[in-house]
């Protein structure tokens, strides 16, 4: 993901759900799709995440996982969800706080690195593999020659209910860095905790340069795996 370099048109769908109320694009991601955000306060933001039909955005199935989700963390309230105009839209409203990449932490991120951590054991924790209905089942959505880079994976550590996307900016946080919740659960399901915890350590590299993986993995609360690290980061990688 990444924030708009130009001002994009707004959906129809997105006009119509803003109703006059301030809009601004704020987000834009690899499938093209953007999120707007609704509302010029903190206490009464929305969120229009729109995409064309793709495999990593199914709005419907969205909205069911965050409504199965809040039980058991903080994550958006849905509002509504559907396609309009060829376009699938999910609307929610938006949890009080920031991103852990808001630059407000760019002096110390060092609260938000445990914060990242405390979100993902938290959701990993509370939701239960048992009732959960959806995979998560990532090598299959890889090529060929991706599946014949990375070889065999490794035995599976331990199942939870994974995120899928646990990039830094999909974790909110309050202006003192400690958790809010989780956003962007289109790809929750059962997986290995790894499968997560290696697109984690991508994102650390990535959003906050070399050096903070063993504060995260502190804050999460478990010895390294190399192993299983470096397969899962790889497969993130790669898909």
């Amino acid at each position: 993901m990444s924030v708009p370099t130009v001002d994009p048109a707004v959906p129809a769908v997105v006009a119509r759900i803003a109703g006059g109320r301030p809009l601004r694009a704020v987000w834009a991601n690899e499938i093209g799709g953007t999120t707007w955000r609704i509302g010029a306060g903190e206490r009464d933001a929305e969120f229009v995440k729109v995409g064309p039909p793709h495999p990593e955005f199914d709005p419907e199935l969205e909205a069911a996982k965050l409504g199965w989700a809040r039980e058991f963390i903080a994550v958006p309230e849905v509002l509504g969800a559907g396609v309009a105009d060829g376009l699938g839209w999910l609307h929610t409203r938006a949890l009080a706080g920031r991103n852990t990449i808001d630059p407000l932490f760019s002096a110390d991120p060092g609260p938000v690195i445990d914060a990242l951590g405390i979100g993902l054991r938290r959701l990993h924790e509370t939701a239960p593999v048992t009732a959960c209905p959806w995979r998560r089942e990532p090598l299959t959505r890889l090529s060929p020659a991706a599946l014949a880079e990375l070889g065999a994976p490794p035995p599976v550590d331990r199942l939870v209910v994974c995120h899928g996307d646990p990039c830094a900016p999909n974790t909110i946080v309050d202006d003192a860095g400690g958790l809010v919740g989780l956003v962007d659960l289109g790809e929750l399901g059962v997986g290995d905790r790894w499968s997560d915890l290696g697109a984690a350590h991508w994102s650390l590299e990535h959003n906050f340069g070399p050096g903070w993986w063993p504060r995260f993995l502190a804050s999460y609360g478990i010895p390294d795996d190399p192993v299983r690290r470096a397969f899962h980061r790889r497969a993130w990688e790669l898909g």
